[in-house]
């Protein structure tokens, strides 16, 4: 058994496209209409066969209460693994990215907290 698909609720696919490809530098593996919404997900960069990443629509209504206790808890929703934290933070802060945590080491890895316009917060890590 291997992950194939994981997911992240998102207010706004089209918004959401727009900031995990052009500023993460995610890649869109699927854009497929369902209506009016989409299925849509992207990679990492260079692994069209890895693992999907779906933008998911909130539309279930325990999803906003859920990612604003989160939020509130300063509880990220999930974790990217980065090459170099420092080199990161500073690309996404100059792309005006709001972290609620610089990179903070924490011995065997460090770890930075980030908002990612869609309600929820993402945290990056680089293992040392």
């Amino acid at each position: 058994m291997k992950i194939i698909v994981t997911s992240v609720p998102v207010d706004d696919q089209a918004k959401a496209l727009s900031f995990y490809t052009e500023t993460l530098g995610f890649e869109l593996k699927h854009d497929i209409p369902l209506g009016d919404r989409r299925w849509l997900t992207v990679t990492s960069p260079g692994e069209p066969e890895g693992v999907e990443l779906l933008l998911e629509p909130s539309e279930h209504p325990a999803v906003d209460p859920f990612k604003a206790a989160l939020v509130r808890d300063g509880i990220p929703f999930t974790m990217f693994g980065v090459d170099d934290i420092e080199a990161e933070h500073k690309r996404l802060t100059e792309l005006g990215v709001s972290f609620t945590q610089p990179p903070t080491d924490f011995g065997d890895y460090t770890i930075a907290v980030f908002d990612d316009t869609s309600g929820n917060l993402i945290q990056i890590l680089q293992m040392h």
